[in-house]
């Protein structure tokens, strides 16, 4: 079967071939509102999927070629089916044509019809002789409601630091919290920013938005002192002027107010862990050690390289030698070999926080907890580091993800990040994205995923342009839903998705009707196609994680105040004069305080909110607000429950702010401790807000 000749003009041949591999040419940033892409976008795009598009010449041939290819192949490279039901690909297939799909567990069938949950390898031999090899991915149709409700804990972990903790927060505390909040409280779930691997410093990128790796966690975290060698170091005067300095790490934060310092943190655990390691361990843990090395098999062995060779090379593996920028290089390999030591140094500190992390997810279980610790999924990974490096083959080179100009950001955005490239990942049967959320899974009760709209979207932005200059590059949703329900399901873990800004038609109810959370955020909640007022309580959906604030917005404590407004002035972040953006900032809090004394939540006012209030019953009458809404879990952010008034992150500062640096404060600035939080009045007052309000069965 030959394709016929592309014809049309040259734009047309254009957007006929981007629209073949998924690149826009266009966005709406509004229902009536169109935008073009540039062509440069495009093209560039294209190039960065493999297909040249840089002439006219070159594009009519790269049509021909994709439509020839679409033409005659038999199926795609992956196919999904849903629980029972077959795949829609195979209706397609020419009429006598033979099936063999080899499944998950090694057994063989001839048919696709009624195959458990896994991901299978589908042949296809069609009458004429043509053959297709497709991995098919089945799933369940959805994941399992849940009855009633849960309220929990959002926090970031680094900010909340123990009296034993080292300079910043750690698994142990997590643990800790949890099984608090658990008992004490009657918490479901506590959730936390990403403790994905990072990018070794000094500097370290502070974000955990930025990792270099989602599929392993930071050791950063560990509490050196749980791990089972620490007591049978024999350097016990080295190791005690490590505790010194931890001590006085924890001291400079919450005594001297000094930031959070993540390398000097690291560069004493590293050292610590240095010495634990010269401890043999038993052979029931050696045992489990190389258990989960067999069971992460090469993805642990290239992280652990990757770090190795950061070591030797620096932490750009782009600025490597030539031979060691391919990860499956011979000079690689030996390389390896050369630097078992620390190759296995790095594998052991991975099997390290993991336990520990599955210890914390233990240890909220047992305290009564439904979900335990919700786990937060980065976009996605800096380019420098481990995945980019390993993963080379599946990341887009030249392109970075971001967002496209909008109401709040007229320049649009640049997260720096390195996309997928939606053919690899079809091609592997989703195999990178299947091991991420596997690993996740092994500790997480539930998923958070940042930005979940790229699932079916992300902004392609070309290295060295404005984030104005990209364009959309589509991904097959279904087959990364049906990965991410398959692997949530597997584990019993529910999925939480971030889906705040702007957001496609029909992206939310195709989440919805996967069984997948969304976000929702007070502030953000309003009537938007009618008087866009506060939307009323009983209007809210029901399929979320609703919340008063997130880690890039301010506290309520600082949105009651407007102190945010203030900051951001100080900070010369604001675009208009001080006096409209306070009277923007007052009337949009001052409506929603006339929605809660309406309610009758807000006490000491009067009906239209209009006399003064405490700004800490003010704070309770936001939380009271979302326990009147139908949604299934309500998070209270940390920082709330003790008068915080900081943002973690200001989005579009960098070194103007502390971002990622801050401990947890009350009203006054002074860090508030672990041990502190679980005695404080304050806090509990708030969170019987939710235990009062909360429905029969929740």
């Amino acid at each position: 079967m030959t394709a016929p000749r592309p014809e049309g003009t040259p734009s047309e041949a254009l957007s006929r071939l981007a629209a073949l591999h998924g690149v826009a040419t266009s966005y709406r940033p509004s229902p009536d509102t169109t935008v073009p892409a540039s062509a440069a976008a495009v093209t560039r795009a294209l190039a960065a999927l493999g297909v040249d598009a840089s002439t006219e010449e070159a594009v009519r041939a790269a049509l021909a070629v994709r439509e020839q290819e679409i033409a005659e192949r038999l199926l795609p490279p992956t196919v999904v089916g849903r629980g029972a039901r077959p795949p829609e690909a195979l209706a397609a297939l020419p009429e006598g044509t033979r099936l063999e799909v080899r499944t998950e567990d090694g057994g063989t069938r001839a048919s696709a019809e009624d195959l458990p949950p896994g991901v299978h390898l589908l042949t296809a031999t069609a009458p004429d002789g043509r053959t297709a090899r497709s991995h098919l991915i089945v799933a369940p149709p959805r994941l399992p409601a849940v009855d009633g409700r849960s309220y929990g804990l959002l926090v970031q972990l680094y900010s909340l630091l123990s009296r034993r903790s080292w300079g910043m927060g750690d698994l142990a505390d997590l643990g800790e919290l949890a099984a608090w909040a658990g008992r004490a409280l009657g918490a479901g779930f506590v959730q936390v920013n990403p403790l994905h691997a990072a990018v070794p410093g000094p500097p370290t990128d502070p974000s955990p938005y930025r990792p270099s790796s989602r599929r392993f966690p930071d050791p950063v975290h560990l509490r050196v002192e749980a791990v089972p060698e620490f007591a049978y170091v024999e350097d016990r005067a080295r190791l005690g002027a490590l505790l010194e300095r931890a001590a006085r790490l924890r001291e400079a934060v919450l005594g001297k107010g000094e930031l959070i310092d993540r390398d000097a943190v690291w560069e004493a655990k590293r050292e610590a862990l240095e010495l634990v390691r010269t401890v043999p361990i038993g052979p029931g843990r050696a045992a489990a050690l190389r258990a989960f090395r067999a069971g992460q098999g090469q993805a642990l062995e290239d992280h652990a390289t990757w770090y190795a060779l950061a070591e030797a090379h620096g932490p750009d593996w782009r600025r490597w030698p030539a031979a060691l920028r391919d990860p499956r290089s011979a000079e690689t390999a030996r390389a390896r070999e050369e630097l078992r030591d620390r190759v296995d140094f790095h594998s052991w500190l991975v099997w390290l926080t993991d336990d520990q992390l599955t210890a914390a997810q233990r240890a909220a279980r047992e305290a009564g907890m439904g979900v335990g610790i919700v786990h937060d999924l980065a976009v996605g990974v800096h380019p420098d580091g481990a995945d980019a490096w390993a993963q080379q083959d599946h990341f887009a080179p030249g392109m970075s993800v971001g967002a496209p100009p909008d109401a709040f950001n007229a320049r649009g955005q640049d997260w720096g990040l390195p996309p997928w490239r939606p053919d690899r990942l079809a091609e592997s049967g989703y195999a990178p994205f299947r091991d991420l959320l596997r690993g996740l899974f092994r500790y997480a009760g539930a998923l958070r995923i940042d930005h979940v709209m790229g699932l079916f979207r992300l902004w392609w932005v070309p290295e060295g342009r404005p984030p104005t200059e990209g364009t959309y590059v589509r991904y097959d949703a279904e087959a990364m839903l049906a990965v991410l329900v398959l692997e949530a399901s597997r584990a019993g873990s529910l999925v939480i998705g971030e889906d705040l800004g702007t957001v496609e038609p029909g992206v939310r109810e195709t989440l919805r009707d996967r069984g997948v959370y969304g976000t929702s955020v007070l502030w953000f909640e309003r009537d938007w196609e009618g008087d866009r007022r506060p939307l009323p309580p009983e209007r809210w959906r029901a399929d979320c994680l609703a919340t008063a604030t997130t880690h890039d917005l301010p506290s309520t404590a600082a949105r009651l105040t407007g102190e945010h407004v203030e900051l951001r002035d100080r900070l010369g972040l604001l675009t208009r004069p001080l006096a409209e953006e306070r009277a923007e900032a007052a009337a949009d809090v001052g409506e929603w305080l006339e929605r809660l004394a309406d309610l009758g939540l807000l006490p000491g006012t009067d009906e239209g909110g209009r006399r003064p209030f405490r700004e800490e019953a003010g704070i309770r009458a936001v939380y009271r607000y979302l326990s009147r809404t139908p949604a299934r879990m309500v998070g209270v952010w940390l920082p709330d429950g003790v008068g915080d008034r900081r943002p973690q992150n200001l989005p579009g500062t960098w070194d103007q702010y502390p971002n990622w640096r801050l401990p947890v404060a009350d009203a006054e600035g002074r860090p508030v401790t672990l041990e502190d939080l679980a005695a404080s009045p304050r806090l509990r007052a708030l969170v019987d807000v939710l235990r009062a309000d909360a429905p029969p069965g929740g």
